[in-house]
């Protein structure tokens, strides 16, 4: 008979760990939080030191009536939640709600889900720190009171079902700050040149560099002009020849917000998703005979750090696989990347290396192997060798003209043998080669070619490069970023085109109160401030109470202004010109979390909706009567089918090209990849390259 009862958050980890610890253990889920604030009302008590009011959570009775009765039938009970602030405060709760002592050391917490982590794990269980617990809490009431107090506010000024908060508010207006730079960006012209030259065997382009020794940038067509009057019909002679020996370092092992931001670059996920897949792989996968195993570490963490175990079964991994040469002579140690990491876990890393992903790969889903792969490769790559590339740059002259040429060639690839980081343009590093050249020699102009360029403004923010910003700025904690993002596109305040985040005029309309009413609740330092604060009520050395205090003291006055002066604002819908089959009035636009569509403008009477079509310009190859036209499906991705449709049930993933086939004349489609768009022919192998147009 058990004697020992271990609650943790899901049923999936609970059959886990429960293969481990045998039959003397009972391991049950509490399915999340068991108690919080309550939904109706603000649940604070701000007079009374701001006391929490928690209830049980609705449809939770019935999971703490089983966990009371279990508690019951044994000797002692264990929380096993999650190990940072949230798993923390989930088994104080749970203490609370079981009657558990304060001073039991009930608490187990493991960084990974290895039969090993657990059971030494619960050879030295502790007492709930209750230091995490008050740093939970304080976040939890502050982001309450910022809500429940600005949200009634703009719900009775603005609009219903509006909500504001510290971090998704910061978000909104860092998204439409940008598009305000883009908005007032004005581009400026310049000019490069490109000489093709030729040795005989191989051609190579360089590049104006200067004129008369002096670097030169090309502001117009004049002075391009006069550069290729100085180049006349000078040969091209090789001027200088510099060649040198560049180390190229590894990446650190994954953090939470580094995970984010790679997968969302290589593998097209949500930030949402990618939590979702890494607590799938983190809870436990079954792996036949082996059973289920957690194939990596927790995935909610901010610092790089690797066990010495971790890294010695690497070192011998890395040995035997790619060779000595691949293996530092000391084991790679990362910094912490931000000075606010809390370095409370180690990086996101496999349980076990030699686990690797094609073993893996039939015991798990698609999304599930990719993910694994990402971050086997990533935490693999992190404790090799450096890759040493060989750069040579060339100096040519054309009489009074230099052109430059740069190449690079990968002598060892080190870490580049299983993995580059990716980045928001999504250009990798390759060979770039020069032919060997030396001093005096002469080279043949194959071609010479001026190009006119616009600097373009900053770029719309990826998702990617939104968790970077705010990773950056010290807003938000890993945890948050990825349900701030659902909530400012659930709430209307920004929508997503061509995978960028666009500000709704609902968004800007937000903002432009909060600036005015609660500017310190959109101030950056302000908020990351916030944060720091909250890191030290976790580390014990601040009260959580007074944080609270020092900020309600300034917020409260503000709150009583708005109420005074915020002015009540009505947003007008934008009318069509299309008229509703079903009620024969206009349709309106909406914005909703995956941009514009129209709605019925007798809305509650009728609730008619339909997407804005965008057309391609291409006829439908399959009826011959149909335009192919842009589609979205229900998670926002863009598809492409005929405006036929049901009569006509073509679609496609990839974009249509106006232009037919030379080969067959059949629908030619675009293919992205990083090296560039390709038009692929439907039907026959024929492809070709699409110029891009230029956005340097």
């Amino acid at each position: 008979m058990a004697d020992s009862l271990v609650i943790v958050e899901s049923p999936t980890k609970a059959k886990t760990i429960g293969k481990y610890l045998g039959s003397k253990f009972i391991v049950k889920a509490s399915m999340g939080h068991v108690r919080d604030l309550p939904k109706s009302q603000i649940g604070v008590e701000i007079e009374n030191n701001f006391n929490p009011k928690y209830i049980t959570i609705r449809g939770k009775g019935s999971v703490l009536k089983e966990l009371k009765d279990a508690c019951k039938k044994v000797k002692r009970v264990y929380l096993a939640a999650d190990p940072d602030r949230e798993g923390e405060a989930i088994a104080w709760h749970l203490a609370h709600a079981l009657d558990l002592k304060e001073d039991e050391s009930c608490r187990v917490v493991f960084n990974e889900i290895t039969k090993q982590a657990v059971k030494d794990a619960f050879k030295t269980p502790r007492q709930i720190n209750m230091d995490l617990v008050h740093a939970q809490q304080a976040r939890r009431i502050l982001d309450r009171l910022v809500g429940y107090k600005i949200s009634p506010l703009l719900w009775k000024k603005v609009k219903k079902g509006l909500s504001a908060g510290r971090v998704q508010s910061v978000s909104v207006k860092m998204i439409l700050d940008r598009e305000n730079e883009i908005e007032a960006f004005i581009p400026e012209e310049y000019w490069s040149i490109t000489a093709q030259l030729g040795t005989g065997k191989s051609a190579f382009d360089a590049r104006f560099h200067s004129l008369d020794g002096v670097k030169k940038e090309l502001a117009n067509e004049d002075e391009v002009k006069a550069v290729l009057a100085a180049v006349g019909k000078h040969d091209f002679v090789v001027d200088e020849v510099k060649e040198k020996e560049r180390l190229r370092h590894p990446s650190a092992p994954f953090t939470t917000s580094s995970l984010q931001q790679e997968a969302a670059r290589k593998l097209n996920f949500r930030a949402a998703k990618t939590m979702s897949v890494a607590q799938q792989l983190y809870e436990g996968v079954e792996l036949g005979k082996e059973g289920t195993v957690g194939l990596i570490t927790y995935m909610r963490t901010d610092s790089t750090r690797i066990s010495p175990t971790a890294q010695e079964e690497s070192r011998e991994y890395i040995n035997d696989k790619y060779g000595a040469n691949f293996v530092p002579e000391t084991p790679r140690q990362y910094s912490k990347k931000a000075a606010n990491a809390q370095d409370a876990h180690e990086a996101i890393r496999p349980t076990s290396i030699m686990r690797d992903p094609e073993q893996m790969k039939p015991f798990l889903s698609r999304d599930q192997f990719r993910l694994y792969k990402l971050i086997w490769e990533r935490f693999v790559a992190s404790q090799m060798t450096s890759a040493v590339l060989d750069t040579m740059t060339i100096d040519l002259k054309a009489g009074t003209v230099t052109f430059r040429a740069n190449g690079s060639k990968v002598r060892f690839h080190g870490f580049m043998k299983v993995y580059v980081e990716g980045n928001d343009d999504g250009a990798d590093e390759g060979d770039k080669l020069l032919p060997p050249l030396a001093i005096g020699d002469k080279l043949k102009q194959e071609s010479i070619e001026p190009k006119q360029h616009f600097t373009q403004p900053p770029p719309r923010f990826t998702e990617a490069r939104l968790v970077k910003t705010l990773e950056e700025l010290g807003i938000g904690r890993p945890s948050t970023y990825a349900p701030t993002i659902e909530t400012i596109q659930k709430r209307g305040y920004v929508a997503i085109e061509e995978k960028k985040f666009v500000p709704t005029e609902l968004g800007e309309l937000v903002i432009q109160q909060m600036e005015q009413f609660f500017p310190e609740i959109l101030d950056v330092e302000f908020t990351a401030h916030m944060e720091e604060d909250l890191d030290h009520v976790e580390e014990g050395q601040q009260e959580w109470a007074k944080v609270l205090a020092e900020f309600y003291e300034s917020f409260e006055k503000r709150l009583l202004v708005a109420e005074e002066e915020m002015k009540e604002v009505e947003i007008e819908d934008e009318v069509s010109d299309e008229i509703c089959e079903k009620c024969g009035r206009h349709f309106v636009y909406k914005m909703g979390r995956f941009g514009k569509f129209l709605a019925c403008s007798g809305f509650p009477d009728c609730r008619n909706t339909k997407p804005i079509v965008k057309d391609t310009g291409v006829g439908c190859p399959k009826c011959n009567e149909g335009k192919l036209v842009e589609r979205r499906s229900k998670r926002g991705r863009i598809f492409y089918g005929c405006d036929r449709y049901p009569e006509c049930d073509n679609v496609m993933w990839d974009k249509p090209s106006a232009k037919p086939c030379p080969a067959c004349s059949s629908l030619m489609v675009e293919k992205r990849s990083k090296q560039g768009t390709k038009l692929q022919c439907t039907q026959c192998e024929h492809n070709e390259e699409v110029q891009e147009p230029d956005d340097e």
